[in-house]
């Protein structure tokens, strides 16, 4: 089993944080799988796996790194960096220490994701500034132009975290984190099954970063930071959350927007994050909603979650074809 041994003093001051990089890291990783994990990513796949496919066949040596980058069991190192700088960092900031990756570094690295020396074709000194290059490009073509609506993806879940952090510790806080992850107690955190010697995390950062595809990974800085990224609980839905128009036509795009994404228990402050209305807006929505049947509450902690009652996923299900977005 591999764990990392956490300190109280690190996890007191391990912290939830947004990446860009990540995000376009996690984006890439689908598409070198292209298999997605819903309908949106689907959706997502079908628009940029064609460009990205010609992309990189007009670039084999790129093609060639990424594979090697991939490996059999982890991902290179320098391909996938603990986050530097704070909340504000942006991608340009942070995908520069991709780019200034020594030349002996890249190979190291990619020795290790290999399991042997990588090809002779990748023995040149730009592997860091090609690996960069294509990130730029995926974060360009295909994450940007939704990047506002995954950003508010990402803080919903967030603040969901913190709110469980803050109710039931770090045991609550990590819960479905990964598959494998779990706070085992005394100090020391499960990162996944295989067998592998704990890290001793005593003195580093520890960042939880999460992405919106359906992706996750552990990254270093030794001894200095450390980061966990994983999915997050609000998938992005072909770029928006899709509103059937019917439905949209029946209760207002933003009312119905709302029912179609308590799929699952949200609170008001995730809501708000989510769709971007105001909080006053939401809070009209779910009380027309609850006079309605639509949508049930409860109260968790200082927190109210608002999910779908039977009679919301049957207007919601029904209505499914043609969108719009709220």
């Amino acid at each position: 089993m591999g764990y990392w041994r956490v300190s109280a003093d690190t996890l007191a001051r391990g912290r939830f944080t947004i990446s860009p990089l990540a995000e376009a890291t996690a984006c890439l990783g689908l598409l070198v799988r292209g298999t997605p994990a819903h309908p949106g990513e689907r959706a997502w796949l079908d628009a940029h796996l064609p460009a990205y496919r010609e992309r990189l066949a007009g670039d084999p040596i790129t093609a060639l790194l990424l594979r090697a980058a991939q490996g059999h069991r982890w991902i290179a190192d320098f391909l996938v960096p603990a986050p530097h700088g704070g909340a504000d960092a942006t991608f340009e900031d942070e995908v520069e220490h991709i780019r200034a990756t020594p030349p002996e570094t890249v190979r190291a690295d990619l020795t290790v994701s290999l399991g042997r020396p990588p090809p002779a074709a990748l023995d040149r000194p730009d592997l860091g500034a090609r690996a960069a290059d294509l990130l730029a490009w995926v974060w360009r073509e295909t994450v940007l132009p939704s990047w506002p609506r995954r950003r508010r993806i990402l803080e919903a879940d967030i603040v969901a975290r913190t709110e469980r952090l803050s109710q039931g510790g770090w045991a609550a806080a990590l819960e479905d984190m990964g598959a494998e992850m779990r706070w085992l107690g005394d100090g020391r955190l499960q990162i996944n099954a295989l067998d592998y010697p704990p890290r001793e995390l005593s003195g580093a950062q520890l960042m939880f970063v999460p992405v919106t595809p359906h992706s996750g990974w552990v990254a270093w800085e030794v001894p200095h930071r450390y980061a966990v990224v994983y999915a997050c609980s609000g998938a992005l839905l072909g770029g928006e959350d899709p509103v059937p128009r019917a439905l949209g036509r029946l209760l207002g795009p933003g009312r119905a927007g709302v029912l179609v994404l308590l799929d699952s228990p949200k609170s008001t402050t995730q809501l708000v994050a989510m769709t971007g209305q105001g909080l006053g807006s939401v809070g009209r929505h779910l009380k027309v909603l609850l006079d309605a049947g639509l949508v049930r509450r409860r109260r968790a902690g200082r927190s109210v979650l608002y999910w779908r009652t039977e009679l919301g996923h049957a207007l919601v299900s029904g209505h499914r074809g043609q969108v719009e977005s709220p």
